[in-house]
C-alpha cells in the first residue's frame, strides 16, 4: 500500500561483454533502465512496420470466435508468410463485405421491377424507359400526365411506374424524382452476390485455419519486441574506451539479486539512494484485495516517486461514490449475477483478477447502500417488514441527503489535507494543511449548527474556521526568512493561499452530485414502475405484456445511466476534487526491462 523504495544501480564492465550483459539483464528482469549520461528515462522503442503488421494480424486472428488446436512445433511455421496472408484475408474480406452490402442494397432497389434487361435505343425506335416509385396518394397526378406509362408492381405504399418516352419527362410534370435502376439485370446481381458469399465463406474458412498459429505468432512478436528493447538499451549505455556503463532503477528489496548478477558477470556496481536531482519512476505495490485501485490511479495520473500512493483511498471512495449514485439494491443484485457469470473468465489474468475484486467491492457496497435506502428496482418494502426495518437512509428527505453529501465531501477533502500534512511532516507548511482541515470541518459544523440553531456548536465551528484560516495565512509560505521584509512576502503568500477558500467551497459543493444522481436514479426507477402499472390497468390483457416491456426497457436504460454516472462522477470526485488537495506531483510509471517473448 505504498510506493516502492528504489535504488539507483550503476553497472560498469568491459565493452566486449556489453551485449552479453544486457541480454542477461533483460532475462533477469526487474530493472528500469535510464541513460548513463543523463537522468532521462528509458524511451519507448518505436514499433517497426513489420511488428505493427504482425500485431495487426495477431489481433485479427485472435478476434475469431473459434480457434483451431494450437500448433507448437515451429518446423513448418512461416512467420512472414502467415502474417502477409492473414492481412491479405483481412483486406479481401473487408472489400468483399463492402461489395456484398452494395449488392444487397442494389438488389433491394431493383427487385420490385423484376428481372429485366434494358433494351438498346434502336430496339425501341429511339424510345427509352424511365422508372418512378410513386406514392399511392400521388397516382392521380400520374394519370393526369400525357405520357405513355405502365404500373409494373405495387406494394402497400407505392406504385412502380415505367414511362416510355424518347426523352426524360420534365421534373415539373412528374410528382417524384426518377429512380435509377441501372443496366445490370436482377439475375446478374443475384449471381454476383452468390459468388461474393462463396468467396467470403472461403476466406472465413482460411482465417479459421490460420488461428492454429496464434501462439507462435504471439511468441515471435514478443521476441521482436525484446530485440527492439535490447537495441534501445544499447543506445542508453555509455561506451567509452573499452568500458561500458549501464544505469537502472530497481526495487530496494530486489537489490541483492542484482548484486549477485554483477558478481556473476564480474561487473563493478555502485548502489545509491535517489538524490535531490533524481526523478525516479513510480512503482506501486498494493495488496491484492485493493490492487485495482492502482489501475484506476494509473488510468488518470501516476503519482510522483516522492509523493504518496492514493490507490487505497481511490479504490474504496470510488466504490462508495458509485453506491451512492446507484442507490438501488436490485440493480446491485443484477450486477452481482453478471459478475458471477464472468467470475472465472475474469480471473485468468492478473489484470482481470484485480478488476474482478474492484467490481466485487463496488457491488457489495452498492448492495448494502441499496438495502439501507430500501430501494429494490424502485420499490420499497413496508416499514414493518424486515427489509423496511433496515432502512436508515431516506432518499425523499432532501435536507438530510444534502447534509449527508456535503459531509461526505468535507470528510473526503479533510482526509486529503490530513494526508498532505503527513507528507509535509517536519515542515511548517504542515500547519497550513491542518488549517485547511479545520476550515473544512469548521465550515461544516458552523453550517449545521446554524441550521439547527445550536449555539455552542456554532461557536466551535466559528473557532475552527478562524484557527484554520490563521494557520493557512501564516504557514502556507515555504520562503526562508532572512530579513524582516521576508515576513511581508510570507504574509502575501498566505493571503494568496487564502483565496483557495472559494476553491474549497466549490469542491465541497461538487459532492452534491452524489445526492442529485442518486435521487435521479431512484426517481427514474419509480417513474417506470408507475408507468408500467398505469398501462397494465388501462389495457386489460395486452397491458400486461406492454407493462413488462416498459419495465424491462426502462430499468435497462436506468441501469445503464447509473453505470455511466457512477463511473464518470465516481472517478471525477477522486481525480479532480481529491487530487487537487492531496496529490501535487506527477510521476511516470516504472517499466521493467524484461523479456516478453518465449525462450
Amino acid at each position: 500500500m505504498s510506493i516502492v523504495r528504489l535504488k539507483k544501480l550503476t553497472f560498469c564492465g568491459l565493452s566486449v561483454d556489453k551485449t552479453e550483459v544486457l541480454t542477461a539483464l533483460q532475462a533477469l528482469g526487474g530493472a528500469h533502465l535510464i541513460a548513463a549520461d543523463t537522468v532521462s528515462e528509458l524511451p519507448q522503442p518505436t514499433r517497426s512496420t513489420d511488428e505493427q503488421r504482425a500485431c495487426k494480424a495477431l489481433k485479427y486472428l485472435s478476434q475469431h470466435p473459434n480457434r483451431r488446436h494450437q500448433q507448437h512445433d515451429d518446423k513448418n511455421f512461416d512467420f512472414d508468410g502467415i502474417i502477409n496472408r492473414t492481412l491479405d484475408i483481412q483486406l479481401a474480406t473487408r472489400q468483399l463485405s463492402d461489395k456484398r452490402d452494395a449488392l444487397l442494397k442494389r438488389i433491394k432497389e431493383v427487385e420490385p421491377w423484376g428481372n429485366f434487361s434494358l433494351p438498346e435505343n434502336e430496339q425501341l425506335a429511339g424510345l427509352r424507359l424511365w422508372f418512378y416509385i410513386v406514392p399511392k396518394k400521388m397516382m392521380p397526378k400520374i394519370q393526369a400526365v400525357d405520357l405513355v406509362w405502365q404500373v409494373v408492381w405495387k406494394d402497400n405504399l407505392h406504385d412502380y411506374v415505367v414511362v416510355i418516352d424518347s426523352q426524360e419527362p420534365a421534373a415539373s410534370s412528374m410528382p417524384v424524382a426518377r429512380t435509377h435502376t441501372g443496366h445490370v439485370p436482377l439475375a446478374t446481381l443475384k449471381s454476383e452476390l452468390e459468388q461474393v458469399e462463396l468467396a467470403l465463406e472461403d476466406l472465413r474458412a482460411e482465417r479459421w485455419a490460420l488461428t492454429r498459429w496464434i501462439g507462435l505468432i504471439a511468441a515471435n512478436i514478443g521476441q521482436a519486441r525484446d530485440q527492439s528493447e535490447l537495441q534501445a538499451a544499447h543506445a542508453l549505455a555509455l561506451d567509452r574506451e573499452g568500458v561500458f556503463i549501464v544505469q537502472a532503477w530497481v526495487a530496494a528489496s530486489d537489490a541483492a539479486r542484482f548484486e549477485q548478477f554483477a558478481s556473476r558477470y564480474r561487473l563493478a556496481l555502485i548502489s545509491a539512494d535517489p538524490g535531490r536531482g533524481d526523478k525516479p519512476p513510480t512503482l506501486l505495490d498494493n495488496p491484492v484485495p485493493w490492487a485495482g485501485g492502482a489501475d484506476l490511479v494509473r488510468f488518470y495520473q501516476t503519482p510522483g516517486y516522492f509523493g504518496w500512493d492514493p490507490s487505497p483511498v481511490v479504490f474504496f471512495s470510488f466504490a462508495f461514490f458509485f453506491a451512492m449514485i446507484m442507490s438501488d439494491a436490485g440493480y446491485a443484485a443484477l450486477l452481482a449475477v453478471y459478475l458471477g457469470l464472468k467470475w472465472r473468465g475474469m480471473g485468468r489474468t492478473p489484470t482481470g483478477l484485480r478488476f474482478r475484486l474492484l467490481v466485487l467491492t463496488v457491488i457489495l457496497i452498492s448492495l448494502v447502500w441499496g438495502v439501507l435506502c430500501n430501494s429494490y428496482f424502485g420499490y420499497g418494502f413496508a416499514p414493518q417488514s424486515l427489509a423496511g426495518k433496515l432502512k436508515i437512509i431516506d432518499m425523499d428527505n432532501f435536507g438530510a441527503m444534502m447534509r449527508l453529501s456535503i459531509f461526505v465531501g468535507v470528510a473526503h477533502l479533510a482526509l486529503a489535507n490530513l494526508i498532505m500534512a503527513y507528507q509535509r511532516r517536519g515542515k511548517t507548511t504542515t500547519l497550513a494543511a491542518l488549517g485547511w482541515v479545520a476550515v473544512a470541518v469548521g465550515g461544516f459544523v458552523f453550517w449545521i449548527a446554524a441550521d439547527l440553531q445550536h449555539g455552542v456548536a456554532r461557536q466551535i465551528g466559528l473557532g475552527l474556521l478562524l484557527a484554520g484560516g490563521l494557520c493557512v495565512l501564516f504557514f502556507s509560505s515555504e520562503r526562508v526568512v532572512v530579513k524582516p521584509v521576508d515576513w511581508l512576502w510570507c504574509i502575501l503568500d498566505g493571503l494568496k493561499a487564502l483565496t483557495e477558500t472559494t476553491s474549497l467551497f466549490g469542491n465541497v459543493l461538487s459532492y452534491l452530485r452524489l445526492f442529485a444522481l442518486g435521487m435521479a436514479s431512484v426517481s427514474l426507477a419509480m417513474t417506470f414502475n408507475r408507468l408500467a402499472g398505469q398501462v397494465h390497468h388501462a389495457l386489460p390483457g395486452v397491458g400486461l405484456l406492454a407493462s413488462l416491456l416498459i419495465l424491462l426497457a426502462g430499468h435497462a436504460l436506468n441501469l445503464l445511466l447509473c453505470l455511466l454516472s457512477g463511473l464518470v462522477h465516481g472517478l471525477r470526485l477522486n481525480f479532480i476534487e481529491f487530487y487537487n488537495w492531496s496529490v501535487s506531483d506527477e510521476g511516470y510509471p516504472f517499466k521493467a526491462f524484461a523479456k516478453k517473448g518465449a525462450g
